[in-house]
């Protein structure tokens, strides 16, 4: 584990989900997931298709709440938040990263980037110096002008990625996120996404079906049964 990491930056609390709660074929989701991340730690997040692993992101990162338990950034508890403190800390404290990079393809790599830190209120020139930076830092910086179809698979990721911490966010949420690409493809990915981790101090949940990939993450863990186990 780094050595560097901080105090939890993310800490869900007994999170529970059940779908069709009381109604015949009710599905347990979450029976109770317990987890902490520091600032600068990345977990991997291991799981059999159909567990909760997009479940749980989708907690973690406020697009959906749970039945019981709470979800906390720092000390700040976020359960109860209403449908607009949710849309405003997802845009300030979290940033999202998918299986397929979802670039606006009528736009650069550079704009993609910018975008979302006009959208929070950032000028122009500021977001233009914060877009470079993160393009350079993931090898990409002589593709900021050109447009997704113009560039490769890992080179489209490694924006998505860039675009996804464009406004600094506390946490870094990922579903699969070299799950599209080649061996070669996915360790640059995710070199990238590491380096960024680190350099940023975010505390990052990646689930990954990628186990080699995992094993190089500062900790695994799983979910079994509803539950998070450690290994």
């Amino acid at each position: 584990m780094n050595d560097a990491v901080s105090e939890p930056v993310l800490h869900l609390d007994g999170l529970t989900k059940t779908y069709n709660a009381g109604q015949p074929g009710e599905v347990k989701v979450l029976t109770g997931v317990d987890l902490e991340i520091a600032g600068g730690e990345m977990v991997a997040l291991v799981a059999p298709s159909g567990a909760g692993k997009s479940t749980l992101l989708h907690m973690a990162g406020l697009l959906d709440t749970p039945d019981t338990g709470r979800v906390f950034f720092g000390a700040r508890d976020m359960t109860g938040l209403n449908d607009h403190a949710r849309t405003l800390a997802r845009r300030q404290d979290v940033g999202f990263v998918y299986q397929f990079h979802h670039l606006l393809p009528e736009f650069s790599a550079r704009e993609n980037i910018v975008l979302p830190q006009l959208a929070s209120g950032l000028g122009e020139t500021a977001a233009r110096t914060r877009a470079d930076a993160l393009l350079e830092q993931v090898g990409v910086a002589p593709r900021a002008a050109h447009r997704p179809a113009e560039m490769s698979g890992g080179e489209q990721q490694r924006v998505a990625i860039c675009r996804a911490l464009a406004n600094a966010p506390r946490i870094l949420l990922a579903d699969e996120p070299t799950g599209n690409l080649d061996p070669g493809t996915s360790d640059q990915v995710f070199d990238a996404l590491r380096g960024l981790t680190r350099n940023e101090g975010m505390a990052a949940l990646i689930a990954t079906h990628n186990l080699d990939l995992a094993a190089r993450m500062d900790r695994v863990v799983r979910l079994e049964d509803g539950r998070i186990v450690s290994g």
